[in-house]
């Protein structure tokens, strides 16, 4: 029977990583696809010749793309984002955190706020609302309107107070014997021992502000103030829906899909920023994750 048993886990263990090994191509082979448009020449790209690897090798698309002012100002637009929303929601982040880390007995008010944090997680007012508050506060068309409605990221604050909540009570308990005040406590003895979790939520808030693009879609009118995936996501979607339209010419088509390896190009270099910083913080995830989403 033990036999019997081992030999079924070391089956669905199999199983389960052929599963995954499949999975994890099926994500792959877009990302191969556009990159290979992207050293290819316009010609195999029109003829439908290029799949997994490049036709007829050319830097030619990226040679060309260092000339296009709109791409790059869409991106200093979306690094400006990254760099000031990643830099108030980590504050905003460890603000909220400390306090609904604290016991009852020292917070007390901590549960009535733990219901609140816990609602906006379960309900959203919509997005006509969420519209209509960002118009009415006056910051439409401005990098505000990217980055501070969602200045507190609710699933980020439980990450890290559930973190702060596993650190040993004696630390903090020390530190106030010592004199140590909150901010201090924050400051200069949380923070420095907290760096797992405190790398995850910066990843998830650079990722975040890095790939949205629906608010710059519906928050941002200035052509130069668009961040980059909204405007990359504008290039995706209009070039397909012109040539199914059936009013562009067979010249017109052409050229449609010859953009194909010009747009396969920022997305190429869209994802770099990433790529660069996700090994950075990768060490710090796991752990990050682990200690922040579990209470003992």
């Amino acid at each position: 029977m033990i036999q019997d048993k081992g030999f079924g886990n070391r089956l669905f263990d199999i199983i389960v990583t052929l599963l995954l090994a499949l999975l994890g191509i099926a994500c792959l082979l877009p990302l191969l696809n556009v990159l290979a448009l992207s050293f290819s020449s316009k010609q195999a790209a029109v003829s439908g010749k290029v799949s997994f690897f490049p036709v007829d090798f050319t830097l030619d698309t990226y040679a060309y793309l260092l000339k296009e002012q709109r791409f790059f100002d869409a991106f200093f637009v979306s690094v400006r984002r990254v760099l000031l929303g990643g830099a108030i929601n980590l504050v905003l982040t460890l603000l909220m955190a400390y306090p609904l880390s604290l016991e009852s007995r020292v917070f007390p008010s901590r549960n009535r706020y733990m219901w609140f944090v816990v609602f906006t997680m379960l309900f959203a007012g919509g997005t006509v609302p969420w519209y209509f508050t960002i118009n009415a506060v006056g910051i439409m068309d401005t990098i505000w309107a990217l980055v501070l409605p969602g200045a507190v990221p609710v699933f980020n604050v439980i990450l890290v107070m559930n973190y702060f909540r596993n650190l040993p009570r004696g630390i903090r308990e020390s530190a106030e014997i010592d004199g140590v005040n909150a901010l201090q406590m924050l400051i200069k003895i949380y923070i420095p021992i907290s760096m797992p979790v405190i790398a995850t939520v910066t990843l998830f808030s650079v990722v975040n502000h890095w790939n949205s693009f629906f608010d710059g879609m519906l928050l941002i009118n200035t052509p130069e103030k668009i961040p980059l995936q909204t405007y990359i996501q504008a290039l995706t979607i209009k070039a397909p829906s012109a040539m199914q339209s059936g009013n562009l010419t067979a010249a017109q088509v052409a050229e449609r899909m010859a953009q194909r390896t010009f747009n396969a190009g920022k997305i190429v270099v869209s994802t770099i920023p990433i790529l660069i910083i996700y090994p950075l913080l990768q060490r710090y995830f796991v752990s990050g994750i682990t200690l922040g989403s579990v209470k003992e």
